[in-house]
């Protein structure tokens, strides 16, 4: 399963969602639904805006953790 840490590198930053939204050009309801995990994909244009916007790398906002199977 991937997780979004957006949340976390906006407070790192000190930035809001409006504020990184504008700067990447995206709606607020898409990055939100990013923010909260709710995308199905993302482009990776969006993902390279996001991080120049952010000076960060992909795996500071994407972290991949390993699905525990219900028996």
């Amino acid at each position: 399963m991937i997780i979004i840490r957006l949340d976390r590198m906006l407070a790192d930053r000190k930035m809001k969602l409006n504020d990184l939204a504008a700067q990447v050009g995206i709606s607020n309801v898409n990055l939100s639904y990013l923010k909260t995990g709710k995308v199905r994909a993302v482009r990776f244009s969006t993902l390279d805006a996001i991080c120049r916007v952010l000076k960060c790398q992909p795996g500071d906002i994407l972290e991949y953790v390993e699905d525990v199977e219900e028996s």
